[in-house]
């Protein structure tokens, strides 16, 4: 691989033990502390699965679908990227085997490899490099961090890639972190480095030696386990940070920099960087660690229950929001499902102080999140709505003035009173991949709406993950309905926005603004709503 004028500076983030062990909070936290170095900094998730991208992969196993601004579904990770460095990431952010493979064959079919056997080593392996050097073209430092477990077969090719660009480019421009796991045996009161041991012995049989080794363990370990893993690893002590689980994961760079994981990181690879300015970083944290005087209960009515990662980005925007606001928040998950099937279950929305439901597809649990919506209207408890809350939100309202047959398309099919249906260019692509209304797009906000008040502006961008949209032969009844389309898309086809008419906060959108949020600025969707929530309560 070719040297360019400016040299981008590569550092590959791996993982061993297992899986989950956060190599993506790793890469994150060591791109925020370069950045604060006044370094231009890029980072790049290389996923194993093959799919194309992560937009039908099942949330409750690998957590929610995060949307770039071009219209990019992808790893989770990608939101910890935007939330830490505080940008806007791409589609080349996200990359996984499936869209390798496919560009590979796809150009064997049209004659690229002409006479050449296509194979793993040099086709696939040299393709994954051209990848990752195009996205960190012209930035100073291009974080890479490569999913699942180092010694799975499937993260092969990627690992052979990130070897190959350790030898073209040279160890000036290359670094590797490894993330390992230390547990803690309660019987005999020890912390066992063997499994770190192995993991790094795992990849250096790969052919990579690692620069850095982070050590992730649930309790604060001594520091007497440092010589230790340095011997049996043959990573230097001033290079392994021990990383125990923190109170909060925003944490996590101001840990890495205390342990000096900043600065060897700019001394091995030769950048010229200042002090770092972490003085932002430092406010968030003391934020998201202080004890407020008072605490607001606020429900998601979720249908995906199986972990938190399945809602990171809104748990992250309502967290947010709450800091800013100086109020503690207590989430408290409530089952769509159950409560769709036992609507007595009253107890578990009478406990709260606001209601917000999320994003999601399938009908499973829609009965549910309708209901929900329905006692937010009559109990004016203040209500946040996104996309799928915002539809829910439309039958609700209908329902609860006469239109009982109110419905989506996704409930039913063939309702008579859709007033959710499919979008104009969304009917013949219901079950196809990467294909529905995806990404940044604009709308314009009502003056004297309540929507207008919390943007404090006329003219919004959101992202948006969708295929139905408000049936527009409905529209003239939001009134007696009791809600309003306070936003519309610029040519006034699409609703973008609703809101009650009577309520202290009763508000909707068809787009995930959960995606732009960050720690140090809560979006004013969140902030709104966590404010009502303190006023109602």
């Amino acid at each position: 691989m070719a040297r360019s004028a400016k040299q981008t500076k590569f550092i590959f983030v791996t993982g061993g033990v297992l899986s989950g062990v956060g190599k993506g909070i790793t890469a994150a936290s060591i791109g925020s502390l370069l950045k604060a170095r006044g370094l231009s900094v890029n980072i790049q998730k290389c996923d194993p699965y093959l799919n194309m991208d992560a937009g039908t992969l099942n949330p409750a196993e690998h957590g929610e679908c995060f949307v770039t601004h071009d219209g990019a579904e992808t790893d989770l990770d990608v939101g910890h990227y935007e939330r830490f460095l505080d940008t806007e990431l791409t589609a080349a952010s996200s990359l996984m085997s499936g869209r390798i493979l496919s560009e590979v064959i796809g150009g064997e079919r049209s004659g690229r490899y002409l006479g050449q056997t296509v194979q793993f080593i040099p086709h696939v392996t040299d393709h994954i490099q051209r990848t990752i050097a195009a996205t960190g073209k012209s930035f100073d430092v291009h974080i890479i961090e490569i999913g699942g477990t180092v010694g799975d077969y499937e993260s092969l090719s990627f690992i052979e890639a990130i070897r190959e660009m350790g030898v073209n480019l040279g160890p000036d421009n290359c670094l590797f972190v490894h993330v390992v796991y230390m547990p803690y045996l309660g019987a005999s009161g020890e912390f066992k480095t063997k499994p770190a041991q192995n993991a790094v012995r795992e990849l250096r049989s790969l052919g990579i030696v690692p620069d850095a080794l982070i050590a992730r363990s649930e309790l604060k370990p001594p520091k007497s386990v440092l010589p230790k893993l340095s011997m049996f690893t043959g990573v230097e002590r001033e290079a392994i940070a021990l990383l125990p689980n923190a109170k909060t994961i925003y944490e996590v760079p101001l840990s890495l920099e205390a342990a000096g994981i900043g600065d060897v990181v700019s001394r091995r690879l030769g950048l010229r960087s200042q002090k770092p300015d972490l003085a932002s970083w430092q406010r968030v944290v003391k934020s998201a660690s202080t004890r407020y005087r008072s605490t607001i209960k606020v429900g998601i009515i979720a249908k995906y229950i199986d972990n938190q990662d399945t809602y990171m980005s809104v748990f992250e925007a309502l967290r947010s929001a709450a800091w800013a606001a100086d109020v503690n928040i207590d989430i408290v998950w409530v089952n769509a499902e159950s409560l769709e099937k036992d609507k007595n279950l009253r107890s578990a929305l009478t406990a709260l102080d606001g209601i917000l439901v999320p994003g999601g597809f399938g009908r499973r649990g829609l009965e549910g999140k309708i209901f929900a919506a329905q006692y937010s209207l009559t109990n004016k408890v203040p209500y946040l709505g996104l996309c799928l809350g915002l539809q829910m939100a439309v039958i609700a309202a209908a329902r609860n003035t006469g239109l009982k047959g109110a419905t989506s398309v996704e409930l039913n099919e063939k309702g008579a009173s859709r007033v959710i249906d499919y979008m104009a260019d969304q009917k013949d692509k219901a079950f196809t991949g990467g294909s529905m209304r995806l990404g940044n797009y604009p709308a314009k906000l009502e003056q004297g709406s309540l929507a207008r008040r919390v943007y404090g502006q006329e003219n919004i961008i959101e992202r948006h993950r969708h295929r139905c949209e408000c049936a527009n032969a409905y529209r003239p009844k939001y009134a007696k309905w009791g809600i309003k389309a306070s936003g519309l898309s610029p040519d006034g086809h699409l609703v973008e926005m609703i809101e009650a008419t009577d309520h202290p906060y009763f508000l909707a959108t068809q787009a995930h603004p959960e995606f732009r949020s960050r720690p140090n600025r809560p979006h004013p969707m969140f902030l709104g709503f966590i404010k009502a929530v303190i006023a109602n309560s």
